[in-house]
């Protein structure tokens, strides 16, 4: 087994500002800007506040530049690609780089792909050969400063859309590209199931394994617009109703379980996403997220938050139950970042 290099326990946010193209901007009748124009201000603050990392999830269409050929890269999608890099790289942070949709593949639903990244052989040469390019541009970078994420949120492999067995042949695949090119290069795979079940087939590639924080799914996407015939209750904690059972911090500790297992067989763990989205109290998402990050900090495991400025985030999230604190004309939930802080 290639053990996984110890990383940090690495606290932080995702910045969404390429994680979808422009024909995904306007999702559940929401904006998102998606033009790869990131804050400076917003990378200093992040580091001025005590994190040192940000995940940026990207959608590969965002780098689309010929309709007749979708292995050519462009330019000036790269450079904002590198100028995030630059900009994280030089306050301090570790930037991990996620592809969120990749050829035949996305989470999001919301447009389809033409085909199927893990029954397909052309979206995988693509795939591969989109880390080959990140691999080759950010050769010279160290592996304590960039990671590669590789694919968001795989699905459920009993949904039959997708095996667990391709999933680990398409993930091998990537992870032997960018190894030929750049061996010392830190990769992070993420869970199945949408990234709550550790993939142990992955264990001896020495990449980090990536978890979520979205658990119990009734508090973290109460009233999620995009969560179809779902059942809403609201949301209380600990006791929020969950698969027929009352959820409570002993139940998270068990949930969390199975990646400490992972950790201490010696594969290094990190949690790529979590929160809460606008509509749970924010007493409960305080409460809530807590227990978690009580949890992950026992386990020695880092987080980052989804997201930062948004309603899942710590600025201008747009809740009705919080008292903001201006901060150079946004809106600063002060007393989530605090809790943030103290994990």
């Amino acid at each position: 087994m290639t053990a996984a290099k110890t990383i940090p326990r690495w606290r932080g946010f995702n910045l969404l500002n390429c994680f979808i193209s422009e024909e995904e901007s306007v999702m559940n009748g929401k904006y998102y800007r998606s033009d790869g124009n990131f804050s400076a201000d917003e990378i200093k603050w992040i580091a001025d506040w005590g994190f040192n990392f940000i995940r940026i999830p990207m959608c590969y269409r965002n780098w689309l530049c010929d309709p007749d050929d979708m292995s050519v890269m462009d330019e000036s999608a790269l450079k904002k690609i590198d100028r995030v890099i630059e900009l994280g790289n030089a306050n301090g942070l570790h930037v991990s780089l996620n592809i969120h949709r990749a050829p035949g593949y996305c989470i999001n639903t919301e447009i389809s792909e033409p085909f199927d990244l893990f029954k397909d052989e052309e979206p995988v040469t693509l795939f591969n050969h989109y880390w080959e390019t990140f691999s080759k541009r950010y050769r010279g970078i160290l592996g304590d400063m960039l990671s590669f994420d590789l694919l968001n949120e795989p699905p459920n492999p009993a949904d039959g859309k997708m095996s667990r067995e391709d999933y680990v042949r398409v993930m091998k695949g990537a992870i032997e590209t960018i190894k030929k090119i750049d061996p010392d290069r830190l990769i992070m795979v993420e869970g199945l199931s949408v990234g709550t079940e550790p993939v142990w087939e992955l264990a001896d590639t020495g990449a980090v394994q990536s978890c979520r924080a979205y658990a119990p799914f009734g508090i973290s996407h109460y009233k999620a617009e995009w969560v179809q015939s779902h059942e809403w209750q609201k949301p209380v904690w600990p006791g929020i109703i969950e698969n027929g059972q009352p959820f409570d911090r002993e139940m998270l500790e068990q949930y969390y379980e199975k990646w400490a297992d992972l950790k201490k067989s010696g594969v290094a763990v990190h949690c790529g996403e979590g929160g809460a989205y606008i509509y749970t109290p924010h007493n409960v998402v305080l409460a809530w997220f807590e227990d978690v990050l009580k949890i992950l900090k026992k386990h020695d495991i880092g987080y980052s938050l989804w997201e930062f400025s948004g309603e899942f985030g710590i600025l201008d999230s747009g809740r009705n139950d919080v008292e903001y604190e201006d901060w150079h004309g946004r809106k600063l939930d002060r007393v989530f970042l605090e809790l943030l802080q103290k994990y």
